[in-house]
């Protein structure tokens, strides 16, 4: 028997009336003046606002038959709450004219409860502000990257009711939100740990009913039942639950993604007051000194920094995040970034589906004003409340890079330095913000790892650092590719985790042409600087793109160097895992606009080539080399040793093949192996090879990887030999060992 909960969807079309200045709920009648918008939407989607940003007044009238028609008294049974599940960026609904108070934050939804004020016909009047950041340094607004962000259209604003609204019917009392952990598992048993908030019209008493469902594995459905004394008011209830037989939550590479259909009701008398339903995934997930472990088993990061699916937020489905995934998963990733914001909910439901972990940051990113502190501290705990019964997340970032940054394409002396002092010296974002926040989520979480900030260098005697960005071959400040490697050597705990790397290329020639000329003499450069990200004097500085003669050429060009360089990293972040690398995850995966930017796969979700280098290069039996340098000259003699990892749980036997290729495509050196790898296995070195050129002209060393249970690998590297005095050619095998 139940009363509640019963939910009344208000999505659909609204009024919107852009003002200079809101009037307290007072507005003229629905006129002319007024716009019609179907919502959950951005308001730039309007073709008469696609520039707008300020302030916008929404109404929305409807209906409510069984409502009193003389609204109930304190003592009814049955409650009503309006719920706005997210508004970019600041709030104030009017209900039936009644101020219910402003909500600050883009991601967090909010409800009031309405039952004193409901009527047969009703009115909602919701001011909504969501204004241009200006001060690019302090900036007031805490939306991350959709306020201020090198990969972005600067003209969009996200502002608007983006997610959609409710009107919820409950009895006496109303279950806010339960957040569920797990404490510990085991093979027969495993414990969590909830906490759950209530709102309880008077003090009774009140029986929790949990039921775990299996959603995608064959098993028993569970009930557990509680008897709590709730107060009058809003209360906090935490406890323990003990779950027969759990099935455990892996990443889709590790196992199975296991998830149960949790649903928690509260009994008043008999009759169910309120519940919730959600997904939820039994794990732990731990790092130690930067390597993670994943139900207690080591394992390997390889992800990709997840930007937002659509610059208009509000567009996104879960058909386009499952597509995604998808190509994230056949990339072999195992662990997204969800970069610099809090996405839209079904790609926190995609990535629990398609057993994909995620990276979560806070949407903080370069420099804020101090005065937002105290509604970063509210909004770091709503972060936690929204999205922490997710197995897929699996921890908290605080701060995307809070150094001083306004445009990644100012690359002046005065600009650099400003940048390294917030980077090495100090920055009140990082050093006092960040570590309060951090403290904040510990709290609030207190199972999840909580970074401070990324990009944090380590600094001896000061701090240790966090996860690093390098962007070595793209911009100036860090310097040549090749000046990489030596630095990491001197200081491997740079290494430990990396989350950012990478340069700008553009997509598919099919792609370019929806947003730009295909006669590359026709192109407007300076709009596609201004909208579309491209970074033209950067990428001048690297190789000349202008000598482009077509558009192909220019795409085959900036997608070959995008390659080099992510290749590069890669690589040589193999070699080094566990030792100390535990992660690896480039910038960045897609493109929330047309763009000419970092992305392996563009806004129309086509994957460049450099996505399937990638693929390549995060295959889970890797053969490769790390070359001491691409270009020599003839008689100069150069190493090639070649290295195996194997990030699969399981042994696998493989065979290899190094040929060493002359100019004149004849094979010049050739070694076969076939042994058994060793399940996720470091790096380690199986043969070696020695070129000592005779001729000038390129050199190819070919590496094959086959076996049972591996894709067949082919991996080319190229070597330039210039003009010199001539020398002679042999190859070495060495005998294999294991790091």
């Amino acid at each position: 028997m139940t009363n509640a909960p019963a939910l009344l969807s208000l999505d659909g079309v609204w009024k919107l009336l852009p003002v200079d200045t809101f009037r307290q709920g007072f507005y003229p009648p629905d006129d002319d003046t007024w716009l019609a918008q179907e919502i959950p939407a951005h308001w730039q989607q309007h073709p008469l606002l696609e520039r707008y940003a300020g302030c916008m007044v929404y109404r929305r009238r409807f209906t409510l038959p069984d409502a009193p028609a003389i609204p109930p008294d304190q003592s009814a049974p049955i409650r009503y709450f309006l719920r706005f599940n997210g508004v970019f960026y600041w709030a104030q609904p009017y209900f039936n004219g009644v101020d219910l108070g402003r909500h600050e934050g883009y991601f967090e939804p909010f409800e009031h409860e309405v039952t004193a004020w409901i009527a047969p016909e009703n009115d909602i009047v919701v001011e909504v502000e969501c204004p241009d950041e200006v001060n690019k340094s302090g900036k007031r607004l805490i939306t991350g990257i959709f306020s201020h962000w090198d990969c972005m259209d600067p003209l969009a604003n996200p502002g608007g009711i983006w997610l959609p609204v409710e009107l919820v019917k409950t009895g006496p009392v109303r279950l806010r939100e339960v957040l569920l952990q797990t404490e510990a598992s085991g093979e027969s048993l495993a414990e969590l740990r909830f906490r759950a908030l209530f709102d309880a019209r008077a003090a009774r008493d009140v029986v929790l009913r949990w039921t775990f469902a299996p959603v995608n594995f064959a098993g028993a459905v569970q009930t557990i039942e509680q008897r709590r004394a709730l107060a009058d008011g809003a209360h906090e209830i935490a406890g323990v639950l003990l779950l027969n037989d759990p099935r455990l939550w892996w990443t889709h590479d590790m196992g199975a993604p296991n998830l149960y259909a949790v649903t928690l009701e509260v009994l008043c008398d008999g009759v169910v007051s309120d519940a919730r339903t959600f997904r939820f995934g039994i794990r732990t997930f731990e790092l130690h000194d930067w390597i993670p472990y994943l139900n207690g088993t080591r394992f390997f990061v390889k992800g990709n920094n997840y930007p937002p699916t659509d610059v208009r937020i509000a567009t996104t489905t879960r058909e386009r995040c499952l597509v995604d995934l998808r190509l994230a998963r056949e990339c072999h990733m195992n662990m997204l970034r969800v970069h610099g914001h809090i996405a839209h909910p079904a790609l926190y439901d995609a990535a629990d589906e398609m057993g994909v972990l995620l990276w979560q940051d806070f949407p903080l990113h370069w420099l804020y004003r101090r005065e937002i502190l105290p509604e970063a501290r509210r909004q770091a705990r709503a972060m936690v409340r929204l999205l922490g019964n997710h197995p897929s997340v699996a921890l908290w970032c605080m701060h995307n890079e809070p150094v001083y940054v306004v445009d990644t394409r100012d690359e002046r002396l005065i600009t650099r330095l400003r940048t390294y002092a917030s980077m090495f010296i100090f920055s009140w974002n990082r050093d006092v913000m960040d570590s309060e926040l951090k403290r904040v989520v510990e709290r609030e979480d207190g199972k999840r790892p909580v970074v401070r900030s990324s990009n944090e260098f380590p600094i001896p005697g000061i701090r240790k650092g966090t996860s690093t960005h390098f962007y070595y071959g793209w911009y100036k400040i860090y310097g040549r590719l090749e000046e990489w490697e030596p630095l990491i050597r001197r200081f491997p705990q740079l290494v430990r985790f990396v989350t950012e790397f990478g340069a700008q290329s553009f997509p598919n020639v099919e792609s370019c042409v929806r947003f730009m000329d295909a006669d590359i003499r026709r192109i407007d450069w300076q709009h596609l600087v201004e909208r579309h990200q491209f970074q033209a004097d950067i990428m001048a500085h690297w190789y000349d793109w202008r000598a482009a003669r077509s558009l192909d050429e220019l795409v085959q060009m900036s997608q070959e160097y995008q390659i080099k360089i992510n290749r590069h990293y890669i690589d040589r972040l193999r070699l080094r895992k566990y030792r100390p690398t535990g992660g690896i995850m480039p910038f960045m995966f897609h493109d929330a606009n047309p763009s000419v930017s970092w992305s392996i796969i563009d806004y129309w979700r086509a994957p460049k080539r450099s996505y399937d280098a990638m693929r390549m290069a995060f295959s889970p039996q890797y053969l490769f080399t790390v070359l001491e340098k691409e270009s020599i000259t003839v008689g100069e003699a150069l190493d090639l040793p070649v290295y195996i990892v194997n990030d699969d749980h399981r042994d696998d036997v493989v065979a290899i093949t190094a040929r060493l290729i002359g100019p004149d495509d004849a094979t010049l050196a050739c070694v076969e192996r076939s042994f058994t790898l060793p399940s996720d296995c470091m790096a380690m070195e199986v043969e070696r090879l020695r070129l000592i050129p005779p001729d000038p002209g390129t050199y190819r060393l070919e590496l094959i990887l086959r076996g049972s249970r591996v894709e067949t690998l082919v991996n080319t590297y190229l070597i330039h030999v210039a003009s010199a005095q001539k020398g002679t050619l042999y190859a070495r095998q060495s005998s294999s060992h294991r790091s």
